[in-house]
Order: C-alpha cells, then structure tokens, then sequence
C-alpha cells in the first residue's frame, strides 16, 4: 500500500495564501498563524490546519538531526527539506531560511544561496540579525527575493549572545533592537521574527515598524503573528522546552486537532501569554 499526496493546496482547497494576502490579514488585525516544519506529510497536515504560513527553519538541526544547535545545517540540507514541503504544493506561503554560513560573506553569497532556495520551491528566505544585514536585504529584495528578517535571540549567534537568553531587556538593547527592525523594514524586509524578548520592547518593534508583519516566537501577543516549531506544539520534544510553548497535544485527541487548537490559538490570541518566557 503507497500513500499519495495530490499536488494541488495539499488536498484543503485553500486559495494560495501570498505575500499581499499575508499583509491583509496584518492590515485587519488578524494574526499570522506560522510552523515551522520540514517535511511533506507534515506539511499537508499543517496547511490542513489552516496554517498561513510554514518555515523550513534551520531548527532541522536540533529537531531532525539532533545536532546542539543550528550551526551544523548546511544550505544543501535546508533546500532539500524546503523541496519535501514545496512538492506538495501547500497553499501556506513557504519560507526557507538561510543558514549559517550561507550569507555571512557577503551579498554574493547571499544571493546564491536564496537562489537556490528559491529554485528549491521557497516563496521567500529567512536571515538572521541586523546593523549588517540590511545590504544584503536589499540586494535580496532589488532582485525579487522576498525576505524575512530575524530579531532577538539569533540562534546562529548563540556563542556570541552568551547562550539562549532574553535580548532587549536594557534600554539600550530595546533601542538597538528598534533601530534594527527600521533598518530591515528600510531595506525592503517584509516580514521579521522577533525571537525570545519582553513583551513591551515586541511591542515597541512592531509600533516602529507597523507596516512589517512581526512574527513573534516567546516575544508575547502584541505581534502580527505567532511561529512554533511543530514537534514542540505537538510535545514530541523531550528534554528541556523554552517555557513559551505550549503542548497542544493534550487533551486534543489527535495531530490534526492539535494543529487546529494552534492556530485557533494564535488567530484569538490566546496564545502566547505576555510572561517574560526564557529557555
């Protein structure tokens, strides 16, 4: 017995959801329900739930490979997962991100890489931080690459961050992070992830830059959108969990109606609280 998935919107019917169609729901008010995930079964599953929109993270690293951290993942790797998902045809738009080591040399380099992710199915590439990134977002953007930025705690950064800690809690790091999130916005970033940061300096953000569709991860609800990593939503991650998450799983019964708990969540706000959630 074989199992088939039809291309099409992954079998919901679902009008394909677009960048436009993703800045009208940002314009009405109604949050962006996001997941990241990797592969083509789970995919189906998700844009089925309704998701908006779905990130091939570099997360594959800990999650798929059990690596410590993302910095192992190679841009061959993150194409490969991003073709499962994009062949599938789902009506979420798909981001892939850039990982480490894909973009750090310069806007060549960058543009290759979302080349290649772009060919791999990617409606759109993920980089991570800012002060220099704007350059190569704009080279990105000149060339029809739509991109989402990356705030807050910057995983490929983690060494230099000092480990997976809350960002912005001074003043000056709030700043730092609003200045950021107006140079993205300036140099043509669509969308950013806000990752691990008080909910107020979130808010801050989002104020600075209301025309960017925020996304945020353990950044409160003041955000235009929520992201989770799927096998965190579902409690298939063992060990340690940053306090943020939620298991959707209890009391759902079953995966598709875990996934339709999230991103009811999201969409009524009722996820995430406003606490200050560390890892």
């Amino acid at each position: 017995m074989s199992s088939h998935t039809s291309p099409g919107t992954g079998g919901t019917g679902r009008k394909p959801v677009t960048l436009n169609a993703l800045r009208e729901l940002h314009a009405r008010g109604e949050p962006v329900a996001m997941v990241t995930c990797y592969d083509a079964s789970f995919a189906v599953a998700c844009d089925e739930a309704g998701a908006d929109s779905l990130l091939v993270g570099d997360s594959l690293g800990m999650v798929v490979q059990g690596h410590a951290s993302t910095l192992p993942v190679t841009l061959e790797q993150v194409a490969y997962h991003t073709a499962c998902v994009a062949r599938v045809k789902p009506a979420a738009w798909l981001i892939a991100d850039l990982p480490f080591g894909s973009y750090q040399e310069g806007t060549a380099q960058a543009v290759r890489s979302s080349v290649a992710l772009m060919q791999a199915g990617a409606q759109m590439v993920k980089l991570e931080g800012g002060g220099w990134t704007p350059e190569l977002v704009r080279a990105l953007v000149e060339r029809g690459i739509p991109v989402c930025g990356h705030l807050g705690l910057t995983p490929q950064s983690v060494h230099a961050l000092g480990g997976y800690r809350i960002q912005g809690r001074t003043e000056d790091g709030a700043a730092t992070l609003v200045r950021h999130a107006r140079e993205l916005r300036d140099a043509g970033a669509a969308m950013v992830v806000l990752e691990l940061m008080p909910t107020a300096v979130a808010q801050q953000v989002q104020a600075a830059v209301p025309e960017v569709i925020t996304i945020g991860i353990g950044a409160g609800n003041v955000t235009a959108g929520q992201v989770l990593v799927l096998q965190d939503l579902l409690g298939l991650t063992r060990g340690r969990l940053p306090r943020f998450v939620r298991n959707f799983m209890e009391g759902a019964g079953s995966l598709d109606a875990a996934l339709k708990a999230y991103v009811a969540a999201v969409k009524d706000r009722s996820f995430p609280d406003n606490a200050i959630h560390g890892y």
